[in-house]
């Protein structure tokens, strides 16, 4: 890959990385304190259209960051952290397993809400032993996780369908 694309792929990603954060700090919760994960839902994309690992983790250090710096958690800081890296991981070894096995479309369809269960999972896991939780943790699971993970499968198919749209529009490839 030559430079010229290099540097297109990384702002292509810095973009996504900053409308995720930005999105996530200004979405408000639609319920106690439910609300799309923006974030999760860009980190998914990201890493489905770049398909390496070194992308992977940095955009998912990054956006755990980001979303460290505008959780509204109480000592939400280093769950954030933890969560985003482990969930990158996980998706990123899920779009390699499915690789060839799967329909685009599908694979998209089944990393939003899986990858954002997995978030949802692993954040109030480690927020359990590192801050205690505001509640059960079942309880947070179904009223948080997986009212998230639908919302998420809703709105991060639209938003990675326009994202794909815009980038062939501009004849831009990561």
């Amino acid at each position: 890959m030559n430079t010229n694309n290099n540097i297109r792929k990384m702002t292509i990603n810095a973009i996504l990385l900053a409308l995720g954060a930005l999105l996530h700090q200004i979405t408000p919760a639609l319920g106690f304190p439910m609300q799309p994960d923006f974030a999760i839902m860009l980190l998914i994309i990201i890493i489905y259209l770049n398909k390496d690992y070194k992308t992977t983790l940095i955009s998912s250090i990054i956006i755990g960051i980001f979303t460290a710096l505008t959780t509204k958690f109480p000592g939400g800081q280093v769950p954030n952290i933890i969560d985003k890296i482990i969930t990158g991981n996980i998706i990123f070894f899920f779009f390699l397993a499915t690789r060839d096995k799967v329909k685009e479309n599908i694979k998209i369809c089944i990393a939003l809400p899986f990858g954002t269960a997995i978030s949802g999972f692993t954040f109030l896991t480690s927020a359990f032993f590192l801050v205690g939780l505001p509640g059960e943790f079942i309880q947070l699971i179904i009223a948080v996780v997986l009212p998230a993970a639908i919302l998420n499968l809703i709105i991060g198919t639209i938003l990675y369908k326009i994202i794909v749209r815009s980038l062939a529009i501009n004849k831009l490839k990561i």
